[in-house]
């Protein structure tokens, strides 16, 4: 409401639109998001372990 300008919950009512295209792009992009931060977290967590534990599969 506040950054398209608008005063009240009714109006900002009025002028949302989302189709089904725009929620596949969110998705998309959330889902990407996402993606990302799961493969750096991984990564992360490979580079911490013990050459032991990488050998064991842990």
């Amino acid at each position: 409401m506040v950054r398209a300008g608008q005063s009240s919950e009714k109006a900002a009512l009025i002028y949302q639109h989302s189709d089904e295209e725009r929620q596949e792009e969110v998705a998309a992009g959330l889902d990407a998001t996402v993606r990302k931060a799961r493969e750096e977290a991984a990564q992360e967590t490979t580079e911490k372990r013990s050459g032991t534990d990488l050998a064991r599969g842990q």
